[in-house]
């Protein structure tokens, strides 16, 4: 069972094939007996997930299931829930118990899904090789000492892994994209404002966007289905209404018009990557798609906009954390700057750190207007750029990452180059464009991730443009061994 899609398990406990106790039951002894290799879980809630499935299978009885009633999946340990440890990968969150649920924990809950735990990932989502996490790195399942990406390192190693059929995850410059392509499994980050972030720990508010990972790109359509929607808790969530993103997946992909930015083809990416991704858009021409070049002239400015606005907004979320009101507190502090100082030096992981004193500096008196205002008029640049394309193509696709999954350790030693890891992904956050990554070849036997871009709220595009990439080629069922 634990090499079937979300559609494959739905359909298999609407016939009664199979129980959700059975079928959760599996999926936690693939995650007390496999784990231990990957470190992907950073919580799991066994007892809370078979009483879960139970009440599934008594729901179900009655006749009263969604498509998602029974199906195990896991949350990234960034999303509140309700009595559960949350850590966001810190020692400052180590023991925090929230006592509400987020509106992506609730939403899941409602539509009858059995959360088997919380995923590993980067320190409050900042990196891009998923270890900086407090409780330890993870490992890719396709490589002995790869890393998975991050932030969503631990959500992506676990659906590669088979622990999970499915994982939530979130976004702010590629932390789903990233890891979805070292992994070789799809994820979706959806348009800015589509998911709610009530109850998603922060990082950079204007950046950060919930979304999706899965092995199959209409195991991303369920996922959406239940994630998106308008919440008034959340005051940059979109009212607009949300269509069911499976009506769409077969429709057929002829006429679409494809543009590849010349930008992201460029020597920052290695000849073999860009070999599997072309060759991945030519399966999209023998679909009937047509492919033309298109330029996204400012996107060699978005990983120094980047890292002006995220650390900046990082540095204004994570102030909250000072030892008085939740969180890690230091031991015996002497007076208020002691417990201040010592609770954010020990609770906080070392790029935790930078991101809060770059971002302390661009905020400061004088250096506000040269640095975070400029960084924020060329992020408009950035998005016009893309209004500007989408009046010739209908989506956009690229390379994901520059490389394959690196080894673990190999660019800790640099922050800039392991900043570089996200150059054709960053871009997208800025202008709060949706964009998905889906497994497309291999490189030295690791994965490769085609990048697919699109307008706003052109989410069912994008599924439909995936899933049918996935039904003339196998990428996306290859198992790592």
């Amino acid at each position: 069972m634990h090499n079937k899609s979300v559609a494959d398990l739905s359909r298999e406990l609407a016939s009664g094939t199979i129980s959700s106790v059975e079928l959760t039951r599996q999926f936690l002894d693939r995650i007390r007996q496999e784990d231990e290799k990957y470190n992907s879980f950073i919580t799991v809630t066994e007892e809370q997930a078979l009483a879960d499935a139970k009440a599934a299978d008594e729901q179900r009885a009655a006749g009263n299931a969604t498509p998602w009633t029974g199906i195990p999946f896991a949350h990234k340990d960034i999303f509140c829930t309700n009595g559960v440890r949350t850590t966001c990968g810190s020692k400052m969150l180590e023991n925090f118990v929230p006592p509400y649920d987020a509106t992506v924990t609730a939403n899941f809950r409602q539509a009858g899904a059995v959360c088997l735990g919380k995923t590993n990932m980067d320190e409050f989502a900042m990196g891009s090789s998923n270890e900086s996490s407090h409780f330890g790195a993870v490992t890719n399942p396709w490589g002995e000492r790869r890393v998975p990406g991050g932030s969503s390192g631990g959500s992506a190693a676990a659906v590669a892994a088979r622990l999970v059929p499915a994982a939530t995850a979130t976004d702010t410059g590629g932390s789903i994209r990233q890891p979805a392509a070292l992994c070789g499994v799809t994820g979706l980050k959806p348009t800015y404002g589509r998911v709610s972030r009530y109850g998603m720990i922060a990082f950079a508010s204007s950046l950060d966007q919930g979304g999706t990972i899965a092995r199959t790109a209409e195991d991303n359509a369920m996922m959406l289905n239940v994630m998106a929607g308008f919440d008034p808790k959340d005051s940059t969530s979109i009212d607009r209404e949300v269509p069911d993103y499976t009506a769409t997946l077969n429709e057929p992909v002829k006429g679409l018009t494809i543009g590849l930015p010349k930008e992201y083809f460029s020597d920052q990416l290695s000849p073999a990557m860009e070999e599997q991704v072309r060759n991945a858009i030519r399966e999209y021409e023998k679909l009937g798609a047509t492919v033309k070049e298109v330029s996204l002239p400012n996107a060699k400015l978005a990983i120094a906009a980047y890292y002006v606005i995220a650390p900046a907004e990082a540095s204004a979320n994570l102030s909250r954390f000072d030892g008085v009101r939740y969180g890690y507190r230091c031991e015996d502090p002497k007076d208020l700057m002691d417990l201040y100082t010592r609770t954010r030096a020990e609770g906080f992981g070392e790029e935790v750190k930078r991101r809060i004193l770059v971002g302390t500096y661009a905020l400061s008196a004088g250096y506000f207007d040269a640095y975070y205002l400029k960084a924020q008029k060329v992020r408009r640049l950035i998005q016009q750029d893309f209004i500007s394309a989408f009046k010739e193509v209908d989506v956009l696709m690229s390379p994901v990452s520059p490389s394959p999954a690196f080894v673990q350790g190999e660019k800790n030693t640099d922050p800039v180059t392991m900043y570089l890891e996200d150059v054709f992904t960053i871009a997208v956050n800025l202008a709060g464009v949706p964009a998905m990554s889906v497994p497309a070849g291999f490189v030295d036997g690791l994965p490769v991730g085609l990048q697919i871009i699109g307008d706003y709220f052109s989410e069912a595009r994008l599924l439909n443009a995936a899933h049918q990439f996935q039904q003339v080629t196998d990428w996306h069922q290859r198992e790592p061994q």
